[in-house]
């Protein structure tokens, strides 16, 4: 197979005596790193969406290091403005294997993608990943790859694994990755990368390997470069980028850099055509909690029960018409199985041999459901119930139960759903810790090597978790000088930085519960805590999907 397409012109029309207009080249970057690939790059996966549309690419790819962890949040952003998004991980290796871009063709390879990756998170501690290329070869059907040229280029080593991956992969489903690396040899390089793709017969593919969406982002890459490998900004040296071109670029530009390999960017055009999954698709898998008949049916059950315990002379007109109501929209919604999960957690701590403390609050308190099954105490005879505040048939969004546990045995709770449901189908939900005003400004004041002293003035200007600027004024009245060159550059960097992810967190209790394999849903990894396991989405990333939590 050529690396080079050859088209034939079309016919002109002699008629025509206008110039022809240009049409613009079709192209879409598969290769973007986002802040989710944390302290690696400069731009949120919103900001990228944003770009390529601006840009007028035809696509974008999400591909963050080991992670799909800011996936929802580009998918969110390209619904919103119609653009198409391939959702990958940039698969990092221990064993020496350069970089893969695995991209699913469809939910099937979603599933064996997620895996992958909960498979060297699940052998390595918190925030780390361990895979090796096997762990690839064995759970390649389906994943489009687009092996990352290294700078140094091993032609025998990228030949072997051209080898290997075809050997396992779907057909035609390998590209070989080309990109410029502006060091005064980039045309003998792609001519090299070109030659590899030939004699291995598979396509070259153009991208620019994004780590930042505009080139004013450099510096904060470079920050953020400087605030993982705990260097200053005098002592990066090579660890920083040689130059600002990381960046997306438009197809224009791309097509001019490319001129002697156009069907570089056509195969990009191929490869988004052939990543048919989206997160659309994800519909919540929930385990069935009903012995007996239907979970609707085990509800009704329960809540009739409740509803003869809770009003032994019976209740009010208003009360039963609000559990009926209740009851019929829960039916149609098809959340029965939530609310059954919910009573057996509560119920299991409620009989313990000494019982644990709990209370349901929230949006709950409005569901006569949830007094009837003993999750709330709120009574409908000195309330007001708007159960639509909690389940709106319109709106169609999940419920959100939140039961408070005493803090002394919340562990009791956690280890109890594990058992229950096994780790495969049990995870909890994650909390994106992202830096504020305190923390960025003292990591971007050290990266700038400004002394403690400095950093303390800065951040005390500051109040709690603030996302504001600090102001000039603040700065004289910290006893510092505005008009530094270095200072006004922190300044700038803290405020570029606040809002980015430092880390994936633990959220203090919710919990991800699915009838099949949790792992090929979304990444599960290792908390920090023992015996603790944790997802890669959080709250508003499951809510964004449905998904219940």
């Amino acid at each position: 197979m050529s690396d080079v397409l050859n088209f034939p012109a079309p016919a002109k029309d002699p008629s025509n005596t206008a110039e022809p207009r240009a049409v613009p080249p079709a192209y879409a970057e598969l290769a973007v790193t986002t802040n989710f690939s944390f302290l690696r790059a400069a731009s949120h996966p919103e900001d990228m969406v944003e770009q390529a549309v601006l840009l007028g690419h035809s696509g974008i790819g999400i591909a963050d290091r080991n992670s799909v962890a800011g996936v929802v949040r580009a998918h969110v952003m390209a619904k919103e403005r119609r653009l198409k998004l391939a959702i990958g991980a940039r698969l990092v290796f221990a064993d020496g294997t350069p970089d893969i871009l695995a991209y699913p063709s469809n939910r099937a390879a979603w599933g064996r993608l997620t895996r992958l990756l909960s498979l060297g998170k699940r052998r390595a501690e918190k925030g780390d990943c361990i895979l090796n290329l096997p762990d690839l070869l064995d759970r390649a059907e389906g994943l489009n790859l687009i092996i990352m040229s290294p700078a140094r280029i091993d032609a025998a080593r990228l030949s072997v694994l051209i080898e290997k991956l075809l050997q396992h992969a779907s057909k035609r489903s390998v590209w070989l990755a080309a990109g410029f690396l502006y060091r005064g040899d980039d045309t003998r390089r792609l001519r090299k990368l070109a030659q590899i793709a030939h004699d291995g017969f598979v396509p070259l593919i153009a991208t620019n390997d994004v780590f930042y969406h505009a080139p004013e982002r450099r510096m904060l890459q470079d920050i953020v470069t400087c605030i993982r490998e705990h260097v200053t900004i005098d002592q990066g040296g090579r660890l920083l980028s040689l130059n600002a071109e990381r960046h997306l670029k438009s197809p224009q530009e791309m097509a001019r850099l490319f001129a002697l390999y156009p069907d570089a960017l056509a195969q990009t055009q191929i490869l988004l055509a052939r990543c048919h999954f989206s997160l659309d698709e994800m519909q919540h898998d929930y385990p069935h909690e009903a012995h007996h008949g239907t979970p609707q049916q085990r509800l009704i059950a329960l809540a009739e029960e409740g509803m003869t315990r809770r009003f032994p002379n019976g209740p009010a007109p208003k009360v039963r018409r609000a559990l009926d109501h209740e009851l019929q929209v829960i039916g149609e919604l098809g959340y029965a199985p939530f609310f059954l999960t919910v009573y057996d957690i509560v119920r299991f701590a409620r009989t313990r041999p000494e019982p644990i403390l709990c209370q349901g609050r929230g949006s709950a308190a409005n569901s006569i459901i949830c007094y009837c099954l003993g999750i709330t105490d709120v009574s409908p005879d000195t309330v007001d119930l708007l159960f639509e505040r909690f389940v709106s048939a319109e709106r169609r969004e999940p419920p959100d139960i939140d039961v408070d546990f005493e803090h002394e045995r919340r562990e009791e709770v956690i280890q109890h759903i594990y058992a229950k449901y096994g780790r495969e189908h049990a995870g909890l939900a994650a909390t994106v810790i992202s830096y504020r005003g305190r923390s960025a400004v003292r990591e971007v004041g050290k990266a700038f090597g400004l002394s403690e002293d400095t950093v303390s003035a800065l951040a005390s200007t500051l109040w709690g978790w603030s996302m504001d600027g600090i102001a000039e004024k603040e700065v004289r009245r910290a006893g510092l000088d505005p008009s530094d060159p270095r200072l006004q550059m922190t300044l700038k960097l803290t405020q570029d930085l606040q809002g980015f992810p430092r880390h994936l967190s633990q959220h203090v209790g919710g919990f991800v519960i699915t009838r099949t394999r949790l792992d090929e849903v979304v990444p599960v990894e290792n908390a920090a805590m023992e015996d603790r396991t944790v997802i890669e989405w959080d709250k508003d990333d499951l809510d964004a999907l449905g998904l219940l939590k």
